[in-house]
């Protein structure tokens, strides 16, 4: 059963039943009907981000995330992080059903200069949010970037140490998926484990140059496709609780 009911969606967001239910068929076919974990979603405010801004697509991810985290958490609300060089106070913020249309331009509006990107800072304001919650339930990352980082020894180290946590991380790439700017984080996927960290806690797809294109239902699929295989992995050693009478 779904965090949120069919009805209260339509009831305070009727523009996203239609993510809702998408959703929710994708956490059905992985086997995730159910269950319940936070959801995070991350953006990049770099410089070269602007266009994605403006285009609406950096809106569209949030109101999928928002569909997605719906059938997973039961308070509303997704906690937002926008990286660039920094991460300052006013880029912590939220996204909520209730008034998720034209949440992303309102936020920005009171952001300041689109900087750099530095995924170790944002990364650090999520592991703090999910601490400082006492939460004990498994969390969705869903890490959004048109690049690579600033420093690469420091994301990839935040992210083994990040391993030990009930946190998984899914980066999504917007962009031209032939460039090298993502091969940093096919990198961050495929670090060894358990040399590097004691389990496979992140993933990444690229959604091409115009994310809004990608089907809803794919979108989701690969949101959660690796979801299910860390759980296993991070219950067998002790980083997510077993389900209750399991």
């Amino acid at each position: 059963m779904a965090a949120i009911t069919f009805t209260k969606v339509q009831e305070t967001a009727p523009a996203l039943v239609n993510l809702y239910k998408s959703a929710g068929v994708s956490l059905a076919k992985h086997g995730l009907d159910g269950l319940r974990a936070a959801v995070y979603l991350v953006v990049d405010y770099s410089g070269s981000m602007k266009p994605y801004y403006k285009d609406g697509s950096v809106q569209a991810l949030a109101d999928r995330v928002l569909g997605l985290s719906a059938h997973l958490d039961d308070d509303g609300s997704v906690p937002v992080v926008f990286f660039s060089t920094d991460v300052d106070v006013d880029a912590e913020t939220e996204i909520a059903l209730d008034g998720h249309q034209g949440r992303i331009e309102r936020i920005v509006a009171g952001l300041g200069h689109m900087g750099k990107t530095s995924y170790h800072l944002a990364m650090d304001a999520v592991i703090d949010h999910y601490l400082d919650s006492g939460s004990t339930e498994p969390a969705l990352v869903v890490f959004q970037t048109d690049g690579g980082p600033i420093n690469k020894l420091a994301a990839e180290r935040y992210l083994c140490k990040a391993a030990k946590l009930p946190l998984f991380w899914q980066f999504i790439g917007f962009g031209d998926p032939g460039s090298k700017q993502f091969d940093f984080l096919r990198k961050l996927d495929e670090l060894a484990v358990p040399g590097k960290r004691v389990v496979d806690n992140a993933g990444f797809f690229h959604a091409g140059q115009d994310p809004r294109k990608v089907p809803d239902a794919e979108l989701y699929d690969r949101l959660v496709g690796e979801f299910p295989k860390w759980l296993v992995a991070a219950r067998a050693q002790g980083i997510v609780r077993h389900p209750a009478g399991r």
